[in-house]
């Protein structure tokens, strides 16, 4: 009998069995043409035909008590109802970075890569930050013996501006959404939003050809796609990439992660290049007094994106 783990997110939902810790089988499904989880787990059992002796969920957004209200997602989800729809009495849900740390802390070295070497010989705590849909982090406290993650809502606390066309893009932020968090700036709409905001207020000017495609296609992915031969794109990017830095810094700042600080999520895999170039280090180690300890922080992305899965898989094991 295996274990049924669940990475549910704003976008995609992958569901997969685990057995004796390996996955077996794995189906995405794209979120938002289900109205209830349970519909999605219900398709891949009849599909897949497997015996399940325990499940386990990462989702974004705060889990209470077994119930979340996803936060990017029309859904409410809880371990009673999927326990009884689902016939599996063992039933766990857990906050998808959390399910992520547990992962990370699964992974092999090949799986990660060396953004910054920082001081490899200290020991302590250990943070995750992790763009997407959503702006996720966690924090995995060291207990001078082994790592314990535990899930926070930190992408939703305020956004600061460090400059004056970051005030500007404030109050443009603001004017839409009422509180502007990190999520707004710091994740795949938020990348499009810094593009709004340029070509809008006359920072950048706009393509035709980069509008017409962003009418068909995911629009983060088209700022991507162009950021070698658009400069509104490349400029979207870089700045996105100093603002990741900058809160991925304030996270470490919190939580004092000497052990390391993971970039997880969806972008930064498929950007180690642009990672590379500096935007995203040079703002996370600038905090004032507090550089030099930043620098001595090791940082690695996260290549797997299988690391949620696992996680969720792992954490179901230690339940059972």
């Amino acid at each position: 009998m295996g274990i049924l783990a669940g990475d549910i997110g704003g976008t995609h939902t992958r569901i997969a069995l685990f057995e004796k810790g390996k996955l077996c089988a794995e189906r995405k499904y794209k979120s938002r043409e289900y109205k209830r989880l349970e519909e999605i787990v219900h398709d891949y059992l009849e599909h897949e035909k497997c015996t399940v002796a325990a499940a386990s969920f990462g989702i974004a957004g705060a889990v209470r008590g077994g119930v979340c209200k996803a936060t990017n997602l029309p859904w409410s989800v809880d371990t009673v109802t999927l326990s009884h729809s689902l016939g599996i009495e063992s039933v766990y849900l857990i906050n998808d970075l959390e399910a992520n740390a547990y992962g990370v802390l699964a992974l092999k070295e090949e799986q990660l890569f060396l953004l910054q070497r920082g001081d490899p010989s200290m020991k302590g705590n250990r943070a995750l930050i992790a763009a997407g849909t959503g702006l996720g982090e966690a924090g995995l406290f060291w207990d001078g013996k082994v790592y314990h993650p535990f899930a926070c809502e930190g992408g939703h606390a305020d956004f600061a501006a460090r400059d004056e066309i970051e005030m500007e893009l404030l109050f443009y932020l603001k004017k839409r959404f009422g509180h502007v968090s990190y999520e707004r700036v710091v994740s795949g709409p938020g990348l499009y939003a810094l593009y709004q905001f340029l070509t809008e207020n006359g920072h950048e000017v706009a393509s035709p050809e980069v509008e017409e495609e962003m009418r068909t296609s995911d629009p983060p992915r088209v700022i991507s796609a162009w950021r070698r031969k658009d400069p509104a794109c490349a400029r979207s990017l870089e700045w996105f990439l100093s603002l990741y830095g900058a809160e991925a810094g304030n996270l470490a700042l919190k939580m004092l992660p000497f052990g390391g600080l993971f970039i997880g999520g969806g972008i930064a895999p498929h950007l180690i290049e642009m990672f590379q170039r500096g935007e995203f280090i040079s703002s996370f180690c600038n905090k004032g007094r507090f550089d030099g300890l930043l620098e001595s922080i090791p940082i690695w992305i996260v290549k797997d994106d299988q690391a949620a899965l696992l996680g969720a898989a792992v954490y179901a094991e230690r339940g059972r």
